[in-house]
């Protein structure tokens, strides 16, 4: 996949701030479209003389047939992001992950854009399943509404490529973590600790285990991915080859912040919510035999990641 002018929307969200970094990087011309629902213009404003913003709706079918005429790829990192809400409120998932991203496919069908890269889920589309490493080809078993985002989408490139001749790669990621991030387990016990460091709420029984990615590492592997796709549909597990539990990553925060015999307080349950992946470690084969391996192992991005929430926050 080659790619020159982009569009990267949801651009000022966490991953998406990294993806239009790496393009100004790699001299792209790039359009960032984010309506800051959940985005920062902060996080990209280092780049503001480098790069167009526009602060929109990705259903905006006006601002699509403008913005996309002339596009060779298009990013799309835009997403109503929160799993546990999207319990709560099935209907915002749907309007902004499907619906918006259905609209997307449209105008590139229409003003001819060759190339999306698709920002998917790995714990959240594969759901509970009973195979780990989970591989790419196994069935979708998602079971969050955001989680059947994702896998409504991905049906969706699967048609638009195979009918209208698009190529796409869907980076389905484990939980990406690291700087500039402002949700997930790690920012949330970092402040719980800041705020009491004695005792730490810890949701469901802190058992559950997942794979977790450094950011550096997320983008490494997400344009390794992009650039080895040649034609029509393929999609990555972008991950690490290891697991983590919550009480893991609660000893290793703790141990960074310096703090001793902190209590743990457990909600109980498997689950932490309704929608948890309790249990989801991708696996990482199909981009290993082709060249790519993480290189920050998870506790090392937790340390490095806390220490940026200690400057930060």
């Amino acid at each position: 996949m080659k790619y020159k002018n982009c569009i990267v929307t949801g651009g000022a969200g966490f991953i998406g701030s990294y993806v239009v970094e790496r393009l100004v990087k790699e001299k792209c011309n790039v359009t960032v479209i984010d309506d800051l629902s959940a985005g920062d213009e902060k996080r990209i404003e280092h780049l503001k003389d480098k790069i167009e913003f526009i602060k929109a709706d990705i259903r905006d079918k006006d601002m699509l047939q403008k913005t996309c005429s002339g596009k060779d790829t298009i990013f799309h990192f835009a997403a109503d992001p929160d799993v546990k809400s999207s319990v709560l409120n099935p209907q915002n998932s749907f309007d902004i992950n499907v619906h918006g991203t259905f609209l997307i496919l449209e105008y590139m069908r229409r003003l001819d854009v060759p190339n999306i890269v698709f920002a998917s889920s790995g714990g959240t589309l594969y759901g509970q399943v009973d195979i780990f490493p989970t591989p790419e080809d196994i069935q979708f078993r998602p079971i969050s509404a955001y989680g059947a985002s994702k896998a409504f989408t991905e049906v969706y490139l699967s048609a638009y490529t195979a009918s209208y001749g698009m190529n796409a790669v869907t980076l389905r990621y484990a939980n990406i973590f690291g700087p500039r991030s402002t949700h997930g387990v790690m920012f949330d016990f970092y402040h719980k600790l800041k705020k009491n460091p004695k005792k730490l709420e810890i949701l469901g029984d802190g058992k559950q285990v997942k794979s977790y990615l450094y950011i550096e590492d997320c983008i490494d592997g997400s344009f390794f991915a992009a650039k080895k796709v040649e034609k029509g549909l393929d999609a990555f597990n972008i991950g690490s080859n290891s697991w983590t539990t919550v009480i893991e990553i609660a000893d290793i925060i703790a141990d960074e912040l310096g703090l001793k015999n902190v209590k743990y307080a457990f909600t109980g349950g498997e689950a932490g919510w309704t929608g948890d992946v309790f249990k989801m470690l991708l696996s990482t084969e199909k981009i290993k035999k082709l060249g790519w391996t993480p290189k920050v192992s998870t506790e090392e991005g937790i340390r490095l990641y806390i220490r940026w929430l200690k400057e930060n926050f």
